[in-house]
């Protein structure tokens, strides 16, 4: 099996952000200027065919521009990934 790009806590993280900017009204082009990147980072991030992703940085900069915490962007418990060895 394929290693995924992506984490699947990395792909929590940018579906929320993704729910958060739609529910705001903001388009990638407005993320993509208030982070100093280009809407097709954004859309990268967004998607989950690239190792494309936030950085810690990034999602305080975001936190500011949704007027929330950085924490709302992060799952409220662990996300199982695929290549953690049973316990």
């Amino acid at each position: 099996m394929d290693n995924p790009k992506k984490t699947r806590f990395d792909i929590a993280v940018a579906d929320k952000v993704r729910e958060l900017r739609i529910a705001k009204g903001f388009t990638q082009r407005y993320i993509a200027s208030a982070l100093g990147v280009s809407a097709g980072f954004i859309g990268q991030v967004e998607s989950t065919n690239s190792e494309t992703k936030y950085s810690l940085s990034q999602l305080n900069r975001l936190a500011k521009e949704f007027d929330c915490s950085p924490k709302d962007f992060i799952p409220d418990t662990f996300i199982q990934e695929d290549d953690w060895a049973e316990d």
